[in-house]
């Protein structure tokens, strides 16, 4: 029988977060000074993990480590990456290797070290709804607390003015892959449990792998090391037209900063739709490190002739896909640009194929009356990354990671987190303890500015520019 909820103290909180991944992770560093603040965080895991099976030996993250949890917000925060550093007697070595973009594996250790340092976190906590009281002018959050086995143990409810939502991504496994994705012991499995199959898969006679993206690469580079040369038996195919370098220029960054973020919202909702299919190089190439390294060892391996027995095909989609004898896979494929179909014989797949926004239908089912939503039935999201509810609701519901749709390809991305969490951190105390620059790009994005971008002190005369004549 479940026990009845037991309520969290009577004094509401001034905040609860509801996730803790690097998003809500950097949200609750950033609270932590501010000690008029009382902030909880709820997370369904045991502890802070973050793409456990992604943390392949040598890959690195795609944000200098500046972008940690803090640095950009508040660069002399305790939580920040180069405190981290001290604290573990590693700064001279970090100094000495002049790393500006940190292994995968450091980042995930330096989240757990905050994670397993900060209070207010509690783990092993699963949210399960919210809800607007409105006798109370307070938000209510169910929640429900697991035990070791992460079986339900006590439910739980918290009363709060403010509540932020980072649920994170949930892997993606296209349409025709999911049956096979779903069936246990089919060698089908998504990127984000790669390093848990690893041996399974360095042991296939033949494997694939699906996505051109950073995932797909580093799992293929990783295959292609170890296995024999002219024996690998490795194909690599993706939907996008090429596997494209992703976009690093110093200019084509400017679109990951609060500049580009203003603009892009305040675009109208078809355009936004159209840009954020548009610009997928921005956020799903490949870092070009990682293409040089791949083609150094199929180059390595044609040094004593002959090519090595690996196939690599962009503009490539699977159709349908199914299981053939006892062990094997058969991808029935087609060719984007040729129109051309053939199939394809493999023992094991890996799914580089992504990750999608957490659906929020089920924890907003208690906010659903109050809700706004676009013409697409997306959430409204404003430029403090509040949902848009009814006036009614006195209280305010913050999202993180959830609004690609509203405010462009930052919203996923590190480099932005310690920026985004300020802004909703200034935004819940109304007195902007975190103070954010007004101008961060040197790209003017459109004719038209939206909002002060220049602090008063550094304004010269605006330029003046001429309308074109008829």
């Amino acid at each position: 029988m479940t026990n009845p909820p037991r309520h969290e103290p009577e004094a509401p909180r001034d905040l609860v977060g509801i996730g803790v991944g690097p998003s809500n992770l950097s949200l609750a560093a950033l609270a932590h000074p501010l000690a008029e603040l009382d902030a909880v965080f709820y997370e369904q895991r045991p502890g802070f993990d973050w793409h456990p099976g992604l943390l392949i030996d040598g890959a690195t993250i795609q944000v200098p480590f500046l972008a940690d949890l803090v640095t950009l917000a508040d660069p002399a925060n305790p939580w920040s990456f180069l405190n981290y550093l001290k604290a573990r007697d590693r700064l001279f070595p970090f100094y000495f290797a002049e790393r500006f973009h940190i292994r995968r594996a450091e980042y995930d250790a330096y989240c757990r070290w905050v994670a397993e340092n900060l209070p207010g976190l509690r783990f092993s906590h699963q949210a399960d709804a919210v809800r607007w009281n409105s006798e109370r002018d307070l938000f209510e959050v169910d929640f429900t607390r697991l035990d070791a086995e992460g079986e339900a143990q006590s439910l739980g409810r918290a009363y709060t003015k403010n509540v932020v939502l980072g649920v994170g991504t949930v892997p993606h496994v296209p349409d025709p892959l999911r049956p096979l994705a779903e069936q246990q012991g089919v060698p089908v499995v998504h990127a984000a449990d790669y390093l848990d199959h690893r041996e399974a898969f360095l042991a296939a006679e033949h494997v694939t792998v699906v996505g051109s993206g950073q995932s797909g690469a580093e799992v293929f580079l990783d295959l292609l090391r170890h296995r024999p040369a002219g024996r690998e038996k490795l194909h690599w195919i993706g939907r996008s037209e090429a596997f494209a370098p992703m976009e690093y220029s110093k200019l084509g960054l400017e679109h990951f900063t609060p500049d580009y973020t203003r603009y892009f919202h305040a675009l109208g909702e078809p355009v936004r739709d159209r840009l954020v299919a548009s610009q997928w190089q921005l956020h799903k190439g490949i870092d070009a490190d990682t293409i040089a390294a791949i083609h150094d060892e199929l180059y390595r391996r044609t040094l004593h002739g002959g090519w090595p027995d690996a196939v690599l095909t962009p503009g490539v989609q699977v159709r349908t896909a199914g299981r053939i004898a006892t062990t094997k896979v058969e991808l029935h494929l087609e060719h984007v640009q040729q129109g051309s179909r053939s199939r394809l014989t493999t023992d094991a797949v890996v799914l580089a194929t992504g990750y999608r926004e957490r659906p929020l239908g089920r924890l907003l089912a208690g906010l659903d009356p109050y809700l706004r939503r676009d013409n697409s039935e997306r959430p409204c999201v404003d430029e403090r990354f509040r949902l848009v509810l009814d006036p009614s609701v006195t209280g305010s519901a913050y999202v993180q990671n959830a609004e690609l749709h509203s405010h462009g390809v930052g919203a996923p991305d590190l480099g932005l987190a310690a920026w985004r969490s300020a802004t909703i951190l200034n935004s819940v105390t109304g007195k902007d303890p975190y103070p954010l620059p007004a101008r961060t790009a040197f790209t003017s994005f459109g004719l038209e500015q939206h909002g002060e971008r220049v602090p008063t002190q550094h304004r010269q005369q605006p330029l003046q520019l001429t309308p074109l004549a008829d």
